[in-house]
């Protein structure tokens, strides 16, 4: 029997030939493609290759075709990657998935193992690379800082001087020289500088006149962009270029080595400056990197080392960067488009400065400053602010990995390691969250009998929501505030004529082509 079984394996194969085995291949490929488009709903998941070919298919439209395969399957759709990857799950704009798993399950559904390893060069054990107790931990400190009187007082101040003593000098020094202007990478400029100013009180000077190359600032956003490559290729790509030090691999490690080597020099000099005086250090300085050292004076067990100093900052600084400069580069987009929202705003910053009894415009040009009060009327201006980052949120997805196996409150399981990602963008322009009106600039949607209305927060994910709910929520309101009315006020602000406006696919909202525009002084 086994002889006979023996010789009719070697009858078949030498009757075969390499034509018929590729075509028997691709019929089992086409017929398990067919059973797959059958029997599940969602984009296309090919077999080995996922739906990795119909993300390349879509690369140019990724967030709006999401949005679409979303829409029309009920919020919730599967997906897997790359059969050498390992990754799978499902994508969601599920407001209530996404309050299960920020608050109702908080700890189940932790930033995981995949998302520490891609960040761990540059953000190391930083808070927003951390789980468990060590993101609890930092939190914590992070919340007492940023909430603290002299933290805000400081931060207001410095964004004040940033504004007035360079943002608005450089924007008038370009007017002057009338050229088209990137305002995406001024921005970008404005909240480096006014984030490491907040983070280690040093300004690294990217907003001087002539707008300068900074070699910290450089390494740092070479750094983020070649992090961000680890998310779009397979982790055998990544990690054999890591490992031969090769392409965006190796930028990445010269990269953060600047980064890194800043961030010592300035947690090294900041613990000797204090040390050598701390009595009037400690009324001088409330940048956060000062205010921790001198909670650890105070803390006999101790918990941030000098390592993690670094890290903690450096989180911090990219979590404000991008987000804020990205965020308002598509408010003044939105709002150069919509001139009834312009018209509005600027009403609404004259009407707050009427008591002032003088000549608004006169106030305009002599560099008025705006007061805290001042920003904290303008409810116009953050009902517009919000519905912009509702729009074009900075962060336009976020994900989650799975601790043990769970189901959602609509029956929907998900197994121990697998990936659920949530679509920030996605959720804006589903009718079933927003009503029929959801694609329209609309910031009368967030204003009720005069007053500012927040929305739940998970069907408004910007600053994310439960525990793990933005600490610098308020930070960047009062910076958004401060710049776009301080600009409004004195510049109308026109996008160059022809000039295409439209989303990077990134895990960062950038506009990828920048936003040019030409600043017109107001009469």
């Amino acid at each position: 029997m086994e002889f006979f079984f023996s010789s009719a394996v070697t009858t078949l194969i030498e009757k075969l030939n390499l034509s018929d085995v590729a075509f028997s291949l691709f019929c089992l490929f086409v017929f398990s493609s067919l059973v797959q488009k059958l029997t599940s709903k969602g984009p296309m998941l090919w077999p080995l290759v996922g739906i990795f070919p119909t993300m390349i298919m879509h690369c140019t439209c990724l967030h709006e075709w999401i949005t679409k395969a979303l829409i029309d399957h009920r919020g919730t759709v599967p997906f897997r990657g790359l059969c050498v990857g390992g990754i799978c799950g499902i994508v969601t704009a599920d407001p209530v998935k996404i309050e299960y798993m920020l608050k109702s399950k908080f700890h189940n559904f932790p930033k995981g193992r995949y998302y520490r390893e891609r960040f761990t060069e540059l953000l190391g054990q930083g808070i927003f690379n951390a789980d468990d107790q060590s993101w609890k931990h930092q939190r914590q400190a992070a919340a007492t800082v940023m909430h603290s009187v002299r933290f805000v007082e400081y931060s207001t101040q410095s964004m004040q001087d940033l504004v007035h003593k360079k943002l608005l000098k450089v924007l008038e020094n370009l007017v002057e020289s009338k050229v088209c202007i990137d305002l995406q990478e001024l921005l970008l400029r404005f909240t480096f500088d006014n984030i490491c100013v907040a983070a280690f009180g040093v300004d690294p000077g990217c907003l001087s006149i002539g707008l300068p190359d900074v070699p910290f600032a450089k390494a740092f956003e070479e750094a983020t962009e070649s992090t961000l490559c680890r998310f779009i290729v397979p982790p055998f790509v990544w990690k054999t270029l890591k490992f031969f030090d090769l392409g965006f691999e190796r930028r990445l490690k010269n990269s953060v080595k600047v980064v890194h080597d800043f961030a010592d020099k300035t947690v090294q000099e900041r613990k000797e400056e204090l040390a050598q005086d701390q009595d009037i250090n400690l009324d001088e300085k409330f940048d956060l990197l000062s205010r921790l050292i001198n909670l650890e004076k105070g803390n006999k067990n101790g918990y941030f080392s000098d390592k993690l100093l670094e890290d903690f900052c450096i989180s911090f600084i990219l979590a404000g960067r991008d987000t804020s400069s990205v965020g308002l580069a598509w408010f003044f987009w939105l709002v150069s488009t919509h001139p009834h929202v312009e018209k509005n705003i600027l009403q609404e910053i004259h009407d707050i400065l009427s008591p002032r009894q003088q000549n608004i415009q006169t106030e305009l040009n002599s560099n008025i400053i705006f007061t805290t009060d001042e920003l904290h009327k303008m409810v116009y201006l953050q009902a517009a602010l919000s519905e912009s980052l509702r729009l074009y949120p900075p962060v336009p997805f976020d994900f989650k990995e799975v601790l043990e196996d769970d189901v959602f409150p609509d029956g929907t399981r998900v197994k121990r390691g697998e990936k659920v990602l949530y679509s920030i963008f996605s959720m804006a322009r589903m009718e079933s969250v927003w009503g029929t009106d959801c694609r329209e600039f609309k910031p009368e949607r967030w204003i009720k009998e005069g007053a500012f209305v927040s929305e739940n927060p998970f069907k408004y994910a910007v600053f994310n929501g439960g525990p793990r709910l933005c600490v610098g929520k308020k930070f960047a309101y009062t910076q958004m505030k401060m710049v776009t009315a301080s600009i409004l006020a004195r510049y109308s602000i026109q996008v160059v004529e022809g000039f295409e406006v439209a989303p990077k696919t990134t895990t960062t909202l950038y506009m990828k082509n920048g936003l040019m525009v030409k600043l017109v002084p107001r009469n």
